[in-house]
């Protein structure tokens, strides 16, 4: 399904438009308190890759290759990758921070692609994420309801209403509340891995 997401010179204007508005704060608290080694999942025009920590390994990937071309040409030397969140190309255990912004509203398995990242981060790792979500007030949310197909098809994937928290902690992450902004329908959080408990403890 392509749409605004898939074109990236005008998914680009309208991300320089929310970066205007303030939506730039956000990212660069997302990806400040990053550490090596980092993944970031759904980078698509690479607007976050030169606000990175100097000296921070970062892997980024994108399944739309249009958009990691532009993303090499705002950074030349990160190691850009075409994949999906749902089967990344990594061992388990391998980086201790993934990063995703506004990415999990067009992964078409979220549960999968959340598997996915549970995989590779490190135990003591942390998964950072910007996303909007399903809001809080029924009858806004039912409103989203009513828009999401017609909004998906515009976009190219993305869904108003998807409760990605709830996905996240499903997946088995706790969201850390001292680390947690939320704004409307935006949300900037941090989570980790939940410990598995011992039945025989």
């Amino acid at each position: 399904m392509r749409g605004i997401e898939h074109i990236p010179w005008l998914y680009d204007a309208l991300m320089s438009v929310m970066d205007v508005t303030g939506f730039s704060r956000w990212r660069r608290r997302l990806v400040g308190a990053a550490e090596n080694r980092i993944l970031e999942v759904g980078c698509g025009t690479g607007r976050n890759l030169a606000l990175y920590p100097e000296g921070s390994e970062v892997i980024a990937l994108d399944p739309d290759l249009g958009a990691l071309r532009r993303a090499r040409r705002r950074s030349p030397h990160t190691l850009l990758v075409v994949a999906r969140a749902e089967a990344l190309p990594f061992p388990p255990d391998h980086f201790q921070t993934v990063v995703s912004g506004l990415v999990f509203c067009s992964v078409r398995d979220p549960d999968a692609g959340l598997a996915e990242i549970r995989r590779v981060l490190q135990p003591q790792g942390r998964l950072r994420m910007i996303e909007h979500v399903r809001h809080d007030h029924p009858a806004l949310a039912r409103m989203q309801d009513g828009i999401q197909p017609a909004w998906t098809w515009i976009t190219g994937g993305c869904h108003p209403n998807r409760d990605t928290e709830a996905t996240v902690e499903r997946a088995g992450f706790t969201i850390d509340p001292e680390d947690r902004v939320a704004r409307g329908v935006m949300r900037r959080f941090s989570a980790r891995i939940t410990p598995r408990t011992d039945p025989a403890s």
